[in-house]
């Protein structure tokens, strides 16, 4: 593996920026991973369209065993990269995006490079992972299914480990709606929405179930208008994450039955668990393979989701966190560890035979 031609693709992906919801920036985007893909691979990259942004789909043909997943929107704003370039220094490559998940994406072409042959091997690259993969989902599920196995290429765990089981995830909004009032002549005749969601607050943190791996937490808050006017509206956002269909089930519909504590309050209650657990079983096998490719390498449930966590809810062997080696996702601090390169892409080689020779999936 060349790791000086891995950082000059990931220099190429890293400087054409691809903020999620920005559809000429992804567009932009998107030719590049399939001028990539095309380069290193050969054949010809499919531009998907979609309300999201051209997701990339790349075959090389004969009957589907694999999957290579990832994404090519990213977090950060346009004009980061003007603040924050893409440098190597240290050891480290630093840049937006680098570590969730561009980096990943190079590593998996040129694993998959390094193979005499590629048939069976499909790569599935999406715009609009971080915005919770509404408009790519049915086609990531739909080829999971066709191919048996999937390779996830989100950043490694801590220490470089793969990423063996997440945690389902979600966010809702309680809307309260009261009614206003002059907060010193006449208080009685409002319906204070700010007092609705405290109640509503307390109500919804208590859902919580550690000890099974559930966390509800109410994370951002709004309410009022002024300081002498009881407040008629308020928002509560909520962060959801479940270890298990069962709870998930709970959760959603404990959400879905709270019900106003004052008298002339109304609530309405949006979201879902967009992103079902991914079960450990699901990668459990594949796991296997790569520990008999890499020796000592570490797997760990994660928090965080990813588009893992719909293949592995449907059952198809799924192994994530194959991705590049650092850390400070979504943060400025953001790196990738260029040693680790090689390592990685070559997993990514062995993986894919040992796929294909028949050591898991369909």
């Amino acid at each position: 593996m060349r790791v000086e031609a891995m950082l000059e693709d990931l220099r190429t992906l890293v400087e054409v920026e691809s903020p999620s919801r920005d559809l000429d920036a992804l567009k932009a985007s998107a030719h590049a991973v399939a001028a990539v893909v095309e380069s290193r691979l050969g054949g010809r990259a499919v531009l998907v369209d979609s309300q999201a942004g051209p997701h990339v789909h790349w075959s090389g043909g004969g009957d589907p065993r694999v999957l290579i997943l990832g994404h090519h929107d990213t977090v950060f704003p346009l004009g980061t990269l003007e603040r924050r370039p893409f440098r190597v220094e240290g050891g480290h490559a630093t840049g937006p995006g680098v570590f969730d998940m561009l980096g990943g994406l190079v590593q998996a072409v040129h694993g998959l490079a390094a193979l005499d042959d590629l048939s069976g091997v499909e790569v599935l690259v999406t715009a609009d992972e971080e915005v919770g993969s509404g408009s790519s989902r049915a086609l990531i599920e739909e080829r999971a299914r066709a191919c048996g196995a999937v390779l996830v290429f989100e950043g490694a765990a801590d220490g470089g480990g793969l990423k063996t089981g997440r945690k389902g995830c979600g966010t809702f909004e309680v809307l309260v709606k009261g009614r206003a009032a002059h907060a010193g002549l006449e208080p009685e005749a409002g319906v204070n929405a700010l007092v609705e969601a405290a109640h509503q607050v307390l109500d919804i943190a208590a859902l919580s179930r550690p000890e099974l791996g559930t966390t509800v937490t109410p994370t951002v808050a709004s309410a009022g208008t002024s300081d002498n006017v009881v407040p008629a509206e308020a928002t509560v956002l909520v962060d959801v994450r479940v270890e298990s269909a069962g709870e998930k089930e709970r959760v959603e519909s404990a959400m879905a039955a709270l019900a106003p504590r004052l008298d002339g309050a109304e609530i309405v209650v949006r979201g879902a668990v967009g992103r079902p657990p991914m079960p450990e079983s699901a990668s459990a096998d594949l796991f296997e393979i790569a520990r008999r490719l890499l020796p000592g390498i570490e797997g760990r449930a994660v928090g965080g989701g990813s588009d893992g966590n719909f293949t592995g809810a449907l059952g198809v062997p799924t192994l994530d966190g194959l991705g590049a080696v650092g850390g400070g996702a979504h943060a400025d601090h953001e790196y990738l560890v260029v040693d680790a390169m090689a390592e990685r892409a070559h997993l990514v080689t062995g993986l894919v035979n040992a796929i294909r020779d028949g050591g898991t999936g369909r």
